[in-house]
């Protein structure tokens, strides 16, 4: 059925105004004042923004690691998701070395498979370079749509990847029309400090932030973005955490390297003083990069909002406080890294940004879905409302407050990271492909309702021109 949202406020990267839309089967098919048709649903969206749905580029669902596996899978993380806001993820594909990438994404798919209520499309991870995984990545891109790859610069024998792996695949990137993405920590480093606490008897969960200082992030960032001018090529780095990796994002930018940067909602409102907490509560806050001293938050949220930081990424990585995180009971490398955030992470943007002035509306919209959706070859399909786009929508009430709690969200994890935080704003009704997920904050879709998506190469969107603009100016 034809369905108008009516007499809300639209809001987009670019533009806030009042209008109607109508919705045709999948799509936007009309946007302006007064829309009327007999043979349509009518949904009064009064006092209510309209957001386009927003898009996550950084979920790791139904992931092993650590000896065990992430507590969320792609059911009810995007259940999560949708109550949040969100209708498109693109979730971490990891390979193993030695074997196809076919096969990686194979069991990606199987894991997906009839679970997701939103879009998902996949990342890809880069362990190794060699003929053979050369001689595939265009396949994976023409066939799969998979246009982003990740490189690990940490993790040392479980996902690091050398320099020349992370330069070739820059390389790669460049000739196939792809975006690399990186974990930047120098993993050499950060595999000594680790060693060294443990030999020390230093086991607590804060050493887990101790041995992952600011300076490896910052220092894995600057390597990273030097590669990429020396390659010509694209870099996205992931999970930026403090102004040690947002100064090198920022210089590399200023001197024309392509470079763009995500940082998550943990790291704006969340501080090291977490992994402190006594009786091993600590470990909730346990993922990596760790937690910064207080003061970074300032760095970030500027950064976001003068551009240097592009992206809001959820990194949602659950593991369940009982059973899993406190394998590391005695020894804090054995804590798996990892939180869950891909609920909150379009709430906390709005009620810590817009109504605490730290970003505008328009930046919002930007940062949570539109900027996503263009560096990752979705755009204009999601992240914007514009007819033809696809219909999915967040019908968001910028004055509810709620508290955010364990004992009301909609992941299957037993703990919230950002329990007893009051926020304020909340999506009340989300569409995906002009279909209700969430109704009056009720969840009505379907288990497998979620299409996979097959994405663009990196500057097939207005990119290749907004890059163009910045540099000019």
């Amino acid at each position: 059925m034809k369905k108008i949202i009516r007499n809300g406020t639209i809001v987009t990267a670019t533009d806030t105004y009042k209008a109607d839309i109508l919705i045709e089967e999948d799509k936007i098919t009309s946007i302006g004042l007064n829309l009327d048709r007999t043979d349509a649903e009518m949904i009064d969206a009064s006092g209510h923004y309209i957001f386009p749905g927003g898009v996550d580029p950084h979920t790791h669902l139904d992931m092993p690691f650590g000896g065990t596996v992430t507590k969320d899978d792609f059911e009810s993380g995007t259940i999560a998701a949708a109550f949040g806001g969100t209708t498109t993820i693109i979730d971490f594909c990891l390979t193993n070395k030695g074997e196809p990438l076919q096969k990686a994404i194979e069991t990606w798919h199987e894991k997906s498979k009839n679970k997701a209520v939103i879009d998902y499309s996949f990342h890809l991870m880069i362990g190794e370079i060699n003929d053979d995984v050369l001689q595939e990545l265009p396949r994976v891109i023409e066939k799969e749509g998979i246009t982003s790859f990740k490189v690990f610069m940490a993790y040392k024998n479980v996902f690091q990847a050398d320099d020349a792996t992370l330069y070739r695949t820059l390389l790669a990137a460049k000739e196939y029309g792809a975006l690399v993405m990186v974990h930047a920590e120098n993993g050499d480093v950060v595999d000594y400090l680790i060693n060294q606490a443990l030999a020390e008897g230093k086991t607590e969960p804060i050493y887990h932030a101790l041995t992952r200082p600011p300076e490896v992030e910052g220092e894995a960032t600057g390597r990273a973005a030097t590669l990429t001018g020396l390659a010509n090529s694209q870099l996205y780095v992931v999970h930026v955490t403090c102004a040690e990796a947002v100064e090198k994002i920022t210089e590399a930018r200023n001197i024309g390297i392509d470079v763009w940067g995500e940082t998550c909602p943990q790291y704006l409102v969340l501080d090291q003083s977490m992994l402190e907490k006594p009786e091993f509560e600590g470990a909730k806050y346990v993922w990596s990069p760790p937690l910064r001293e207080k003061w970074n938050q300032d760095v970030l949220w500027n950064a976001l909002k003068n551009g240097n930081l592009q992206t809001l990424g959820s990194d949602q990585c659950s593991f369940d406080f009982k059973g899993q995180k406190d394998l590391g009971r005695d020894d804090f490398s054995k804590i798996p890294n990892g939180g869950p955030m891909i609920e909150d992470r379009v709430s906390i943007l709005f009620s810590e940004g817009v109504k605490k002035g730290r970003i505008s509306l328009n930046q919002f919209v930007d940062i949570s879905s539109t900027r996503s959706a263009k560096l990752f070859g979705l755009y204009p399909g999601k992240g914007t409302i514009a007819v033809g786009s696809d219909a999915d929508l967040v019908i968001f009430d910028p004055n509810s407050k709620r508290t955010i709690s364990s004992e009301t969200h909609h992941m299957a994890v037993d703990y919230n990271a950002f329990e007893g935080m009051e926020v304020t704003g909340e999506p009340v009704s989300v569409l995906v492909r002009g279909e209700f997920v969430i109704r009056e904050k009720q969840f009505i879709g379907n288990a497998g309702s979620g299409q996979y998506l097959k994405r663009k190469k990196y500057g097939e969107t207005r990119l290749i021109e907004e890059i163009s603009h910045e540099r000019n100016e």
